[in-house]
């Protein structure tokens, strides 16, 4: 195999992912030394893109990084003036009181936000310090010297979506190398995964436990809103079938973020989480809130459940994990965004001091150190039994042991010990043959909607003249092992509609629509063969949560171009111009607005366009357009053109 020669460049520190995590590590560094060299990498189209927004925010740990982060501005308002807690029964609820619960389970002091928009903020936070920042640039690959992690491979482009192999237009990417490299990827993350695996940092450890969150933003009516409300459910539907609950939070502008979570060491292949969520919003209380109002996005994406006992280790040479890369959502609270930030904090001061002693590609140990007795360790170390217990004996037990268990917690004392867990979610799923099939209402298209017209509410985009970023290990297991054995689950667990199985018996084949992805990563945790490997696709590809614009009063389906926030360094400013200009082959207008977006999304300098398929019309202007911003490439410039409507 011919070596593939890349440009490089060096810096202190390399962080791979936008997130809280990332951010903080970044805003951090700068904090202590303005000099450190430091650059984030982020596989979305911009800052926020594949953050799914809402979230209850605990401001610990952006009060430990950004003291004065309301002076700044920060887009954090709403805050949360009442917490409900209801069990839910097919047709009726009960409120659970509040206060018999533990002083944890308190709102009191937490915001309604949106995560995509604080991480926006962060992000501008880290470009005042002097971070780089490249969008749309999603790291492939780790570069390795002898035992070390050394670097990532970032921007690659141009392979063939047959082969994989280096096609015509094909762009290598550069190496970016750091002393340390930060892997703040969120759950499941591809170079987290290879890292767990290659140091065996797991072992010792608790398989790793996940659920799969999905959620929906509604505009509600005005009479039914109540800014700064919380609401936790627990009950209906999933009963016995499996565990999980549902959140709804009021924030401003008549919005509701709607979510519901499915604990993915469910049995009963025949499962359906998405169906689960839909039928979710029917309950009557759910209902009369929603009624006559407007969904304006969805989302999904697997969230950690696995808590303290689950935590691999955190660092090997030259690479910290960070976040949920980690795995530090507090499970009960469904918070872990604070903690996010505050292992960022950590990791960013451990590496400051190996720095300034002259250390680099080592590990990090006062790192992990810190997460473990530190503000983390103590958070996630007082509910650490409450996922177990759920997965053991059910709801019930959870609510009243779990309940019981993080009060004595909260005195330094505990009724189980630490419980532990044995299997993964995909060893969790049970044989079809063994568990009925459900049957799931028909969507309405009012509350309740089918798979895919809720996925072009994700406003998911991927470039399709790319290898697909979902693959299989071997081909032939989902219809020769997968679909016999659990009627291949991929169909359901999946809530973007990626995996369809066609036709029957002998003539069943299995397709991938990889274009649909939004990026949760539920087929690489839940596939019961192990079959399915989460990669990262090419830049800028995948859901665009943030970005929820209109055109002419029209929502935009799928958005091309999306602007870019940060400046470049000159050098790979230069390549990243020589590489669009060298092109041999004729570009169709698809190419140039999907070449277009790439730059953009690089931080190349540009004000773009949304466009969509009626836009398509335009091509002669655009290709003007493109033309003139390739002459312009080196010199980074704001370049408008009045195409008739309005962005």
């Amino acid at each position: 195999m011919a070596v593939i020669e890349r440009e490089s460049m060096d810096y202190d520190v390399v962080i791979v992912g936008a997130g809280p995590a990332g951010l903080s590590a970044a805003i951090r560094l700068k904090q202590l030394d303005s000099n450190l060299s430091v650059v984030v990498l982020e596989k979305g189209s911009e800052v926020g893109a594949h953050i799914l927004s809402g979230a209850v925010l605990d401001p610990s740990g952006l009060d430990a990084l950004i003291p004065d982060w309301r002076e700044k501005g920060a887009p954090i308002k709403t805050e949360v003036k009442e917490d409900n807690f209801f069990l839910l029964g097919p047709a009726g609820q009960m409120r659970i009181p509040n206060w018999p619960m533990p002083p944890l389970m308190n709102n009191h002091g937490n915001y309604i936000v949106s995560m995509a928009n604080v991480c926006r903020w962060m992000a501008q936070q880290a470009e005042a310090l002097g971070v780089e920042i490249f969008p749309g640039m999603s790291a492939s690959q780790l570069v390795y010297e002898g035992n070390r992690v050394a670097g990532v491979v970032a921007g690659e482009f141009g392979r063939d979506p047959e082969t994989g192999a280096p096609g015509p237009s094909y762009e290598p990417g550069m190496e970016l190398r750091g002393k340390y490299v930060f892997l703040s990827e969120g759950v499941r993350g591809s170079l987290a995964k290879e890292v767990i695996a290659k140091y065996e940092l797991s072992k010792g450890h608790c398989p790793q436990k996940f659920g799969i969150g999905m959620k929906e933003i509604w505009e509600i009516d005005p009479a039914k809103h109540r800014e700064g409300t919380v609401t936790h459910t627990m009950g209906w539907p999933l009963g016995g079938n499996a565990g999980g609950g549902s959140f709804i939070y009021h924030l401003e502008n008549k919005q509701v973020y709607v979510g519901f979570v499915v604990h993915l060491n469910y049995q009963n292949p025949h499962l359906y989480p998405y169906m689960e969520f839909q039928r979710f919003k029917h309950h009557p209380m759910v209902a009369e809130l929603l009624k006559g109002g407007k969904r304006l996005a969805y989302g999904a994406r697997a969230i950690s459940e696995g808590g303290d006992q689950s935590m691999p280790k955190m660092v090997a040479p030259g690479v910290a994990l960070l976040g949920c890369s980690v795995g530090m959502v507090n499970v009960p609270r469904i918070k872990g965004n604070h903690n996010a930030m505050l292992s960022g904090k950590a990791a960013a001061e451990a590496a400051h001091a190996a720095l300034q002693a002259g250390r680099s590609g080592d590990e990090l140990t006062a790192y992990e150190t810190e997460v473990r007795t530190g503000a983390i360790g103590k958070d996630l170390k007082k509910v650490r039994n409450v996922k177990p217990l759920w997965s053991k004996f059910g709801l019930v037990a959870s609510l009243m042991g779990g309940g019981l268990d993080m009060w004595l917690n909260t005195f330094g004392l505990t009724a189980f010990g630490t419980l532990r867990r044995g299997k993964t979610d995909a060893a969790a799923t049970g044989k079809a043959r063994d568990f009925p099939k459900i049957d799931y209402p028909k969507p309405d298209g009012k509350l309740s909607f089918d798979r895919l017209t809720n996925v072009a509410f994700s406003f998911t985009n991927h470039d399709e003249n790319q290898p697909a970023h979902l693959r299989l290990k071997d081909p032939s297991v989902p219809i020769r092992v997968n679909l016999p054995e659990y009627d291949e689950p991929a169909q359901r667990y999946c809530p973007a509609g990626v995996y369809e199985v066609l036709g029957e018996g002998k003539d069943a084949t299995f397709r991938i629509n990889f274009q649909n992805c939004v990026h949760c990563k539920t087929c690489d945790i839940k596939d019961p063969s192990q079959n399915i490997v989460w990669t990262t696709p090419q830049g800028g590809g995948g859901p665009n949560y943030p970005n929820m614009c209109s055109l002419n009063g029209r929502r935009i389906r799928r958005p091309f171009c999306l602007s870019g926030q940060t400046v470049m360094g000159q050098r790979p400013r230069q390549h990243l111009a020589r590489s669009f200009r060298d092109r041999q082959r004729p570009l169709r207008l698809e190419d140039l607005c999907n070449r277009l977006t790439h730059l953009c999304g690089r931080g190349a300098g540009f004000a773009v366009l949304h466009m969509d398929h009626q836009m398509l019309a335009f091509g002669q202007k655009l290709a003007v357009l493109v033309e003139q911003t390739m002459k312009q490439v080196d010199e980074p410039r704001i370049m408008t053109q009045d195409f008739g409507f309005t962005p």
